[in-house]
C-alpha cells in the first residue's frame, strides 16, 4: 500500500510576523538620550545656528521661540546678548559671556594691558597747558623750552598741537601745547586724555572765559589733576584774586583757600614765577607715583600728523608704554609702515623713545588721524595685514549713497524745506586743522538743519574724495590745500562743489548761512589757468624764471597765483612777468609753453604746480 503524502499545513503568518517582530526587538537599540548642557560659553558675534550647536538644540526650537516673541529670524540671525540672556533663561542654560580680543582692535588691547609692578619703572609726566586764546600758553612754554613757534601762525594763534620735552632739575616733563580757540575743542579734548598733569593758564587781567570753563571739564572728565598759572600779573589791570574767585566758583578751590588746586602767580613774557611752576608740577607728579613699562613692544598716541612736501606722512607719537626704535613695524590707527627715521622735538636723530617721550617718525604709508593709537608688531607683513583690514571697516562706515548738488541748490532747498541735512567732507593740509574744522561743523546748530561729515583726512583732494562726495551728495571743504586741474575737471563732471578757505572761521559763517538757507556770495574765485613747472633759470636781475607749460586754462599777466607743491599752497602772490620766447604776453593758453616769474618770491622748483585765479562779482540774490 502506497504512502498517502503528507500535507503541509498551511503557513501561519500570524506566527511569521510575530516572529519578526521578536528579531527586531531583540536588534532594537534605544536611542541615548540627549544631555543637554546646563552651562555654555559665547562670544559675540554669534547666530542663531551656532548657538543652537553650543546648547545641543535644534535651531528651529530657538527660531520658534523668537518668533513668540515677535521676532522673525533665520539660522543666520545674528544674537545680541540680551536675546541670548532670554533664550538662554528659556531653556534653563546658564550662558557666560567670553571677550575674546579682536587682533585687529588694538585700542582693546592697549586698554587691556596689564603689567606686573616689579617690571615698571618711573616715567616722566606729560604735562598739557590748557586755557582760554591769547591768555599766554604758549609763550610759556616758549619760556620754558627757549624756543618760539608762534611765528608762522596764522593771526598769532597756535592752531596745530605739539609735543615737546624739556629739562626740570634734571628731570624730564613732557609738554603738550594745545589750541586755545573753541574751534579747537576736540584737540584740547584729545590732549587731556593722554596727559598727566594740565596747567590750566588764565590770564590775571582777564579772568575765566569759555575756553577756560572748557579746559576744566576736559581736565576734570579725564580725571587729570590741574596747576593753575595766573599769568601777566605784571600787566596793568591784572587782578588775581578775582581769578582765583572765579575759578573757585568752576570748582577750582585754590590750597589757600582750603581746596586741592596749586596755584601759580606768573608772568610767562618775562619768566617770573616759572620756576615756582615747574616745582609745582614735579611735586604733582610725584605724588601720582607715574610709571610704565619700558621693556614691552610701544604703544601710544599721535599726537598730530601731516603730509609733508618732501618727506611724506609725517606723524608726532607719544610713547606711553614700551620703548620705540628706529626700524619698527608699527599700525597707527588704519595706516602702517617702518620707521626709517626718528627724531625728538629739537630735530635729533633718535633711534629709541621710552615713555612719555614725544617723537617724530617718517615710513607711514598714509596720514593718520590726530588722536590714533600705535602699537609695535613684530613683522612688516603682520602690521600691514591687521592696517589693512582696520581700514576695511573704516570705508564699510564711510559708504553712503545719492547724488551730488550744488552748494546753491542746497541753500534754496532748505529755504524751502526740503532739506534736512547736509554733508561735508574736509581736507586739510595737517590732521589738528581737519579735526578742529569737523567738530566745529558738527556743533553748528540751526533750526532742523544737520550737518554731518562723513569724512575727515589730510592731504590734496583726490578723485576718489570726488567719487564719494558724488555717492553722498556732500560739498567738500579744502583747508589750505588746493586741487590739481584733473580733479576740479572731475568735480565739474559729477556735479560736487568743492570749497577753499585758509581761515577756518570763515568756513564756518558759511556752512551756517547755507544752513539758514541765506547763502547769497558776493565775490567768488574763479581759477583761470593752471601751469606745471618744468625747467628752472636763474637771472640775477629777475630772479627764478620758471619756464612752464600751460596744462588748463589760459594765464594772463598781473593775475594773482598760488604756487602749489604736492597739493599743496606753498605761496600766494602776484606774477611777476610773462613771456613767449623773448618776447612779454598778455596770456598764454592751455598747451603753450611760456616763462614767467612771481613777485618777491624765488623759491620755485621744477614740478610745482602754478595756480592762476581771479575775484569775479556774483550776483546776488538774496
Amino acid at each position: 500500500m502506497a504512502k498517502q503524502p503528507v500535507k503541509k499545513k498551511p503557513a501561519n503568518n500570524k506566527n511569521r510576523s510575530n516572529n519578526r517582530n521578536n528579531n527586531r526587538n531583540n536588534n532594537f537599540t534605544p536611542r541615548p538620550r540627549v544631555e543637554y548642557p546646563k552651562e555654555i560659553t559665547y562670544s559675540l558675534p554669534i547666530t542663531i545656528g551656532e548657538l543652537a550647536e553650543l546648547m545641543k538644540r535644534n535651531s528651529s526650537e530657538i527660531i520658534k521661540f523668537l518668533f513668540l516673541l515677535g521676532n522673525m529670524s533665520t539660522i543666520n540671525t545674528s544674537l545680541s546678548d540680551e536675546e541670548i540672556e532670554l533664550i538662554c533663561e528659556e531653556f534653563k542654560v546658564v550662558a557666560t559671556k567670553e571677550f575674546i580680543v579682536d587682533e585687529d582692535d588694538i585700542e582693546e588691547q592697549i586698554a587691556n594691558r596689564v603689567f606686573e609692578e616689579k617690571d615698571l619703572q618711573p616715567r616722566p609726566p606729560v604735562v598739557t597747558i590748557m586755557g582760554h586764546v591769547d591768555h599766554g600758553k604758549t609763550t610759556l612754554l616758549d619760556t620754558i623750552r627757549n624756543a618760539h613757534v608762534v611765528k608762522g601762525e596764522f593771526g598769532g594763534i597756535t592752531q596745530h598741537i605739539g609735543a615737546y620735552q624739556a629739562s626740570v632739575n634734571d628731570r624730564k616733563v613732557t609738554f603738550l601745547d594745545t589750541p586755545g580757540h573753541e574751534a579747537f575743542t576736540a584737540m584740547r579734548a584729545r590732549g587731556a586724555q593722554i596727559t598727566d598733569i594740565v596747567v590750566l593758564i588764565v590770564a590775571a587781567d582777564d579772568g575765566v572765559m569759555p575756553q577756560t570753563k572748557e579746559s576744566i571739564d576736559h581736565a576734570k572728565a579725564a580725571g587729570v589733576p590741574i596747576v593753575v598759572a595766573v599769568n601777566k600779573i605784571d600787566k596793568a589791570g591784572a587782578n588775581p584774586d578775582r581769578v582765583m574767585s572765579e575759578l573757585a566758583n568752576e570748582g577750582v578751590m585754590p590750597e589757600e583757600w582750603g581746596g586741592d588746586t596749586i596755584f601759580n602767580m606768573i608772568s610767562a613774557r618775562s619768566g617770573e614765577g616759572v620756576d615756582d611752576l615747574l616745582e609745582s608740577l614735579l611735586l604733582v607728579a610725584d605724588m601720582q607715583e607715574l610709571k610704565a613699562n619700558p621693556d614691552v613692544c610701544a604703544s601710544g598716541t599721535v599726537v598730530e600728523a601731516k603730509l609733508d612736501k618732501g618727506r611724506g606722512p609725517v606723524a608726532t607719537l607719544l610713547v606711553q608704554q614700551g620703548t620705540l626704535h628706529s626700524g619698527d613695524s608699527l599700525v597707527v590707527g588704519s595706516s602702517y609702515g617702518r620707521i626709517r627715521k626718528m627724531t625728538s622735538d629739537k630735530g635729533m636723530e633718535l633711534k629709541n623713545a621710552g615713555p612719555s617721550t614725544p617723537v617724530e617718525i617718517i615710513g607711514l604709508n598714509e596720514v593718520p588721524k590726530a588722536g590714533d593709537v600705535f602699537m609695535v608688531y613684530d613683522s612688516y607683513k603682520k602690521a600691514a595685514e591687521i592696517a589693512q583690514r582696520r581700514m576695511n571697516k573704516q570705508i564699510e562706515l564711510e559708504r553712503s549713497q545719492s547724488s551730488a548738488r550744488s552748494l546753491e541748490d542746497m541753500a534754496r532747498m532748505i529755504s524751502e524745506g526740503d532739506m534736512q541735512e547736509i554733508n561735508i567732507l574736509i581736507k586739510s593740509d595737517v590732521q589738528g586743522s581737519a579735526e578742529a574744522m569737523k567738530a566745529s561743523i558738527e556743533k553748528l546748530n540751526v533750526d532742523t538743519v544737520k550737518v554731518n561729515v562723513i569724512r575727515s583726512t589730510v592731504g590734496t583732494i583726490t578723485e576718489s574724495d570726488i567719487m564719494l562726495a558724488s555717492a553722498s551728495n556732500a560739498i567738500i571743504y579744502g583747508f589750505n590745500i588746493r586741487p590739481t586741474a584733473a580733479v576740479r575737471k572731475k568735480a565739474e563732471e559729477e556735479g560736487v562743489e568743492i570749497r577753499l578757505h585758509n581761515i577756518i572761521y570763515k568756513a564756518l559763517e558759511e556752512i551756517e548761512s547755507l544752513m539758514k538757507g541765506l547763502l547769497a556770495p558776493v565775490f567768488e574765485e574763479v581759477v583761470t589757468g593752471q601751469a606745471e613747472v618744468r625747467q628752472i633759470y636763474k637771472a640775477s636781475k629777475v630772479g627764478t624764471i620758471a619756464g612752464s607749460y600751460i596744462t588748463d586754462g589760459v594765464i594772463k599777466r598781473d593775475s594773482s597765483v598760488r604756487l602749489i607743491r604736492d597739493g599743496i599752497v606753498v605761496y600766494t602772490g602776484k606774477l611777476g612777468s610773462l613771456r613767449r620766447f623773448e618776447n612779454d604776453a598778455k596770456e598764454v593758453s592751455q598747451g603753450f609753453e611760456c616763462g614767467l616769474t612771481i613777485e618777491n618770491y624765488n623759491d620755485i622748483k621744477v614740478g610745482d604746480v602754478i595756480e592762476a585765479f581771479e575775484d569775479r562779482e556774483v550776483k546776488n540774490d538774496a
